[in-house]
């Protein structure tokens, strides 16, 4: 590989040449790497849809439905009154909301009178909401009216973060007598917004709304102008606000769309499990859904039992999750195969597939699981195995059209590694960041030349496919060898009666650090800590066995449901 540029790749195309990328010699033979990608005004996606396709159902929750007129009509009215609030270009608007129809109809309001976006975690703490809500400059916020989040909110408000804040009434986007309901059965669980000391800061969504919808229209570049402010996970560090563009996100579902090719307007049913406010959910399952006039099956928090029921209702046609919920889906008690008959794809991403979970998910479901991989900062696709072609067990794939994967040296990023050796993955397409929000430096210290530092370690293979090794921050310095978890966690995935594993690094006084694994067995199933380090004893050497294994009933996860090192390592450190 060299560092040659799209422009020139497209350049060789002209000129008859092949170019020199190692994923040419197997790319899928009906995707166009070479496709021209031009990004659009998001807030166009949406009215484009509307125009095309205004009675196809946009947003199914709890039984209710929207129709893409209707919410097409609540977004401009939104964006008007949020532009009497005072939104103009350029103005941060945070999203403290869960998946429900409020998010898509704010999101795009936001975005269509001028806005950025500012997503926010609701299960975060009110620290990290105001450190992200100044960060961000974001003086005003939207959420529900439930205990479980107002009070953040609120506590922004009074302490002077934000200047307003619009609460969404939560009942009425239920069915109506669910919605009544719940006023009766769960009304403790809401907030009475008259009684808040802040109420004169706070505006309600049909206050919001009680305008014409005709909302000013305002310019949009695309290629400069940020649409959304991403934060990271902050696993490294301060969380920070990754600056996408419209043409950053509109690209990148493109690029989906080019992948998986077999996609009717109009027809498709996406489950939402994945929360709008995560990167992965907001490009593949939101606007790429929206772009294609798809039902969007709204699932407010992860509840298994929920989630199965839903899929026997309304029978999905793809299902984006992470390999924890295709777990938790395989050994789900009550799950039979034909449940999952109406899907024709299941998309994993934001951490590493299990080829175990894999092979076994594929087998008793008959449903195709391909890995993805990308980051906030990269919108998030980069990569992803092929959806019809050669898939590679343990591998994120090939590039996405118009991407250039480049694995460089760990000691000098400047430097490529020759083929077939470990080096840090760096990306460069249509999809990357603009940059970090307000953060010149860390910006400068992510990128290479033209191509964003992933900071996760792969090996490409000769045709092209890419395999992570593990994250450069988890790397493990063990009696002076590198040890990877991943590796130690793909071991012990195999191993029968184990459910989910997660392996950290702990303090050793002879090794320096040693390896330690949490384990959680599957349902019914029974093992020791020795019977899995016997099984391991010839899958890993000497120098990967886990110093110790423990197990859990259950392992902690983040928001989105991926498996969470933090907490564990927080733990340890405090023994």
């Amino acid at each position: 590989m060299t560092d040659t540029t799209l422009g020139a790749a497209r350049m060789d195309r002209a000129a008859g040449t092949s170019g020199d990328y190692q994923w040419f010699r197997t790319y899928p033979k009906s995707v166009d790497w070479y496709a021209e990608l031009k990004g659009e005004p998001l807030p166009d996606i949406l009215d484009r849809t509307v125009s095309e396709y205004p009675n196809a159902i946009c947003t199914s929750f709890m039984g209710a439905t929207l129709t893409y007129r209707e919410i097409g009509a609540l977004a401009d009215k939104a964006a008007k009154g949020l532009q009497q609030l005072g939104v103009t270009k350029g103005t941060r608007v945070g999203l403290l909301l869960p998946n429900v129809p409020y998010y898509p109809v704010l999101y795009y309001a936001i975005l269509k009178a001028g806005g950025i976006v500012v997503n926010f975690n609701p299960l975060y703490t009110v620290e990290e909401i105001a450190h992200q809500a100044k960060d961000s400059g974001a003086s005003i916020m939207i959420t529900l009216d439930l205990k479980a989040i107002f009070p953040k909110a609120e506590a922004l408000l009074a302490s002077g973060v934000l200047s307003k804040l619009i609460v969404c009434p939560f009942p009425k986007v239920l069915p109506g007598l669910k919605g009544m309901l719940f006023k009766l059965a769960k009304g403790k669980e809401l907030v009475k917004i008259n009684a808040s000391a802040q109420k004169a800061k706070i505006v309600s969504f049909d206050t919001l709304l009680d305008n014409d919808g005709n909302y000013k229209r305002v310019p949009i570049d695309p290629d400069s102008d940020v649409a959304v402010l991403q934060y990271t996970g902050g696993t490294t560090g301060t969380p920070k606000a990754a600056m996408l563009t419209h043409s950053n996100l509109s690209i990148n579902l493109k690029q989906a769309d080019l992948w998986e090719m077999h996609i009717e307007k109009g027809t498709e049913r996406i489950m939402a499990i994945l929360p709008f406010f995560h990167v992965f959910a907001m490009t593949t399952i939101m606007n790429r859904g929206i772009s294609n006039a798809a039902m969007l099956i709204l699932v407010p928090r992860f509840d298994i039992d929920m989630v199965l029921k839903l899929i026997r209702v309304t029978k999905p046609t793809t299902m984006p999750g992470v390999p924890t919920m295709f777990n938790a889906l395989r050994n789900h008690p009550k799950m039979n195969p034909n449940d999952l008959k109406s899907l024709r794809t299941g998309v994993s991403g934001g951490a590493p597939l299990p080829v175990e979970l894999k092979r076994n998910f594929e087998k008793e479901a008959g449903v195709i699981l391909v890995e993805g991989y990308g980051l906030s900062e990269t919108s998030p696709v980069a990569t992803c195995n092929p959806v019809e072609g050669p898939v590679k067990e343990g591998s994120i794939g090939l590039p996405m059209p118009g991407t250039i994967l480049s694995l460089r040296s760990l000691e000098d990023p400047t430097k490529e590694v020759p083929l077939g050796e470990k080096g840090e993955i760096c990306i460069a397409g249509p999809q990357v960041m603009k940059g970090y929000w307000n953060k010149p430096e860390e910006t400068k210290a992510a990128f290479v030349g033209k191509f964003f530092r992933t900071g996760d370690v792969g090996i490409m293979d000769a045709d092209g496919f890419t395999y992570i090794v593990d994250r450069i921050k988890d790397l493990i310095l063990c009696s002076g060898y590198n040890v990877y978890p991943r590796r130690i966690e793909e071991a012990i995935y195999q191993h029968p009666a184990v459910e989910e594993v997660t392996v950290i690094g702990i303090p050793d006084t002879y090794r320096g650090e040693a390896p330690m694994a949490f384990v959680k067995l599957r349902a019914g199933e029974a093992a020791t800590p020795a019977d899995v380090m016997k099984f391991l004893e010839l899958k890993l050497s000497k120098i990967e066995m886990p110093a110790k294994i423990e197990f859990r009933d259950e392992l902690p996860k983040t928001m989105v449901g991926k498996l969470s090192k933090k907490e564990l390592r927080a733990e340890v450190m405090k023994r």
